[in-house]
């Protein structure tokens, strides 16, 4: 099971690092943002550099997260809550492999 697991975290990581390098390229954009009364362009481009500093910090946490369960692996504690120390439902783990904490403690 660790292998697969092993292989899936793997996986995931390198998916989160491929995210995170495509928010991070510059825009292509050559206008100035300006904001008037009414939505446009400008608007726009502000609202998905939003959205896009936002899914950022959430990848940055899920690859945290993907990290941390790789060294779980490595130091025989995957599976364990990080947080109260129970063990995380096998459930959580088939949909969730990165969880590090149990669903109480993550809320």
């Amino acid at each position: 099971m660790s292998d697969a697991v092993r292989a899936l975290l793997a996986e995931k990581r390198q998916q989160i690092e491929a995210e995170l390098v495509a928010l991070q390229a510059p825009v292509d954009e050559s206008g100035g943002i300006s904001f008037g009364k009414r939505v446009g362009d400008g608007t726009s481009i502000a609202v998905e550099r939003i959205a896009q500093v936002d899914a950022h910090g959430r990848l940055q946490t899920m690859l945290a997260d993907v990290e941390r369960a790789e060294a779980k692996l490595v130091d025989g504690s995957y599976g364990c809550c990080d947080s109260c120390g129970a063990a995380i439902p096998a459930e959580r783990l088939e949909a969730r492999p990165w969880a590090v904490r149990c669903v109480a403690c993550s809320t």
